[in-house]
């Protein structure tokens, strides 16, 4: 797309920034909005697959519920002519990757305070359900105050089913990629967890741990070889920030952090002297495994009964006259009764031989059975917090069978994590015993409201005390007055829980000022009466202009005798003021049609 292509009317191409395995991706100028953004355009290799263009309506539709400033944002989804894009915020600095090669090495605590930033923005994706798959530095960004926005979250949902076929692609992400999906398994949290133990391995060393000349190769050793040891890249590292990485990268995901909160505690913990002398984290060795036992080999035994068994076989004596019959009989050696004797005596030795074998081996196996079936007393493992896939697996590990899974709300645990078993973790019981558990089906829902129109500090107190978060950005306006809502970023109706969303307001700032309109000021004088019951009278004064929001207070006088008060008004020449004032906490009087030249009216 060339430099100064205006796209849907509205985005003008100011230059191309990048190339991805999906998309691509521009530097533009919104027309209507006069601001910087990040244009992200579908390949045209993709335009034609109708899956590639529903993940990625859905993945991005599903990212504007994502607020939180360390998370590039989502400002629109749209398409022209066939061509899918979004339409992001547009960050002026540079991604991780190329910030760690000009400023390496960086100290132990911007170290901290980078990765820290980046697990509040993963946190932010997980709680909403959303895994990233593809973190590596080239998608964390660094603006000019040092603050940290991660990009391309979502999109990385669709490469993660294609890049294994596409090498060049997978080069940049397979350093960062965990095991499992090396593995092509599942990919979990912890997925996203192992990548971020890589991430803070490079910080700290400058360098990757698995090199290779393909990404094959890089793959295989992901699941292959452990971790480099840190201390022989740097020997300064603190042993506690070294565990962070250890333990986030672990080859078993269910050896990782269990979610991005256990992390965050570790790592802003890692620099404190209380943990100088800790030791190095190490996975929990697996249990060893059952050997199998070999019977012993019983095949010539039964080979030499076979032979003794034989039938002997008879001559033809139909051709035989008499004479012959008796010559053939004389040529015969007499029976030996002795030598059958021992015969059938060897024979019957060698049978009870087998059976005792065959016996012993059958005694074994019951005994096996019945030691392997025999209850035994065992702890409850505790699986809060735990998925309901990884808390089923761990149960039946240790031999005990799953009952009823019910389902609950929980202000504690996300939805999908066990809030609870019974009996609970750490009781004692029998294996074989039945254990229920409960699966949190998250927060509960409630249908956010529509407060375009509404005063913001009014509606920010009422959320807040709700449990939602709460941001805002500055817009300007022809129809709402300062300090109003003109845009939220979660649509009316829409079911949220409050204590895990956030919400991004748009607060009208007026209208937007052009430079050959003059403003208009002028004061208005008020006489504010004294109430002589009171020793002093505390008068609140509203002042709404161009300047001044209406929902804020002005100025706090404490009068004891009538006072006038000089009120400044600065106004475009259409728009009109108003104040009131409130004396201890009740309405004195107001005006709602403050203009230039306008009586003044002292009450109503």
């Amino acid at each position: 797309m060339k430099t100064g292509f205006i796209l849907n009317g509205r985005y003008k191409i100011v230059r191309p920034l990048g190339e991805g395995g999906m998309a691509n991706v521009y530097e533009a100028y919104d027309l209507i909005l006069k601001r910087p953004v990040t244009l992200k355009m579908l390949r045209l290799d993709w335009r034609d697959d109708p899956a590639a263009i529903r993940r990625f309506k859905r993945e991005a539709i599903s990212l504007t519920e994502l607020h939180s400033p360390n998370i590039v944002q989502i400002y629109d989804v749209d398409q022209s002519d066939g061509m899918q894009y979004l339409v992001m915020e547009y960050v002026e600095g540079m991604d991780l990757k190329k910030y760690l090669k000009q400023n390496y090495p960086l100290s132990f605590e911007h170290i901290v305070a980078i990765m820290t930033q980046v697990l509040q923005a993963v946190k932010e994706a997980h709680l909403h359900g959303i895994i990233h798959r593809d973190l590596k530095p080239q998608n964390i960004l660094i603006d000019q105050n040092g603050r940290v926005k991660i990009t391309d979250f979502g999109i990385s949902v669709m490469t993660a089913e294609t890049t294994m076929t596409r090498t060049n692609t997978l080069l940049g992400s397979v350093h960062y990629i965990s095991p499992e999906q090396a593995r092509g398994s599942v990919v979990t949290k912890q997925s996203d967890i192992y990548s971020l133990g890589i991430i803070l391995f490079e910080l700290l060393t400058g360098e990757v741990p698995y090199q290779g000349e393909t990404a094959v190769v890089i793959a295989l050793k992901h699941y292959s070889e452990h971790i480099p040891a840190l201390e022989n890249y740097k020997r300064d590292i603190p042993q506690a920030l070294a565990n962070v990485v250890y333990h986030a990268t672990a080859k078993d995901p269910h050896m990782r952090y269990r979610n991005i909160d256990e992390m965050i505690a570790d790592l802003t913990t890692a620099l404190s002297s209380e943990r100088m002398q800790e030791p190095k984290w190490e996975p929990e060795a697996e249990q060893e495994k059952e050997v199998t036992k070999v019977l012993p080999d019983i095949r010539p035994i039964l080979a030499e009964k076979d032979e003794l068994e034989k039938t002997k076989e008879l001559p033809d004596l139909r051709q035989l006259d008499e004479r012959d019959v008796d010559q053939h009989q004389a040529a015969q050696p007499a029976p030996a009764l002795g030598l059958r004797t021992a015969q059938r005596g060897s024979l019957r030795r060698k049978e009870i031989i087998i059976g005792s074998i065959v016996f012993v081996v059958v005694v074994i196996c019951v005994a096996i059975f019945a030691v392997l079936h025999t209850p035994r007393v065992i702890t409850v493992p505790d699986v809060r917090g735990m998925s309901k896939a990884d808390a089923v697996s761990l149960l039946k590990q240790n031999h005990l069978e799953i009952g009823q899974i019910n389902k609950e709300h929980s202000d504690k645990y996300t939805a999908g994590q066990v809030t609870k078993s019974t009996p609970n973790g750490g009781a004692k019981t029998q294996t074989r015993s039945t254990i229920n558990i409960t699966v949190s089906q998250g927060l509960p829902k409630k249908r956010f409201g529509n407060y375009v129109g509404q005063d913001f500090q009014t509606v920010k107190r009422k959320l807040e005390a709700q449990g939602v978060t709460v941001y805002q950005k500055k817009g300007m306006s022809t129809e709402y007055a300062p300090g109003l809502i003109i845009d939220q970023s979660i649509m009316q109706d829409k079911k949220v829980a409050f204590k895990q969303t956030s919400v991004m307001f748009t607060v009208s700032q007026g209208r937007n000022t052009d430079p050959s309109e003059q403003l208009i000021e002028f004061s208005v004088p008020v006489t504010v009466p004294y109430d002589n019951s009171k020793a002093s009278n505390k008068v609140e004064v509203y002042l709404g202009d161009s300047k001044h929001s209406y929902s804020e207070v002005y100025k706090t006088l404490h009068i004891k005798h009538d006072t006038t008060v000089t009120l400044p008004f600065v106004l475009h020449p259409d728009d009109i003021g108003k104040f009131k004032f409130v004396r201890d906490g009740k309405l004195l009087f107001k005006n709602d049609n403050v203009r230039k030249y306008a009586p003044e009216k002292d009450g109503e």
